[in-house]
């Protein structure tokens, strides 16, 4: 894959993931720090990966593992403490999320790889 289509993907599956993250507040009835916060740390990461900062000029690479590294916590605290029973809405969003998640670890991995 070229590094624009990398970046279209690294976009559009931080965004999704976020937005995830985010409707589980409506899904689970109220207010949810936990995954407001972790929605609003995809956010700064797509911010960190695509916005021209000049503090973190020459530190790509640092951006794009710690994109990762955030997004294979979020996994693992799925694995821990998430809802994994596919017959309940908050599974299937869970099981949509780790997918997503995964692709964009698989994105962020290829593009590191081709800069």
């Amino acid at each position: 894959m070229n590094k624009n289509t990398l970046r279209t993907a690294i976009l559009v599956l931080g965004l999704a993931t976020a937005l995830i993250h985010f409707s589980l507040n409506f899904l689970m009835g109220g207010f949810d720090p936990v995954f407001t916060a972790n929605g609003l740390g995809y956010l700064a990461l797509l911010a960190a990966f695509f916005l021209p900062i000049a503090f973190l000029k020459g530190r790509e690479k640092i951006v794009q593992y710690a994109f990762m590294g955030y997004t294979a916590v979020t996994i693992l605290a799925w694995v821990a403490i998430g809802e994994k029973n596919i017959a309940t809405i908050q599974g299937v969003v869970g099981y949509t999320a780790k997918v997503i998640e995964l692709l964009l670890i698989a994105s962020l991995y290829s593009y590191s790889r081709s800069s």
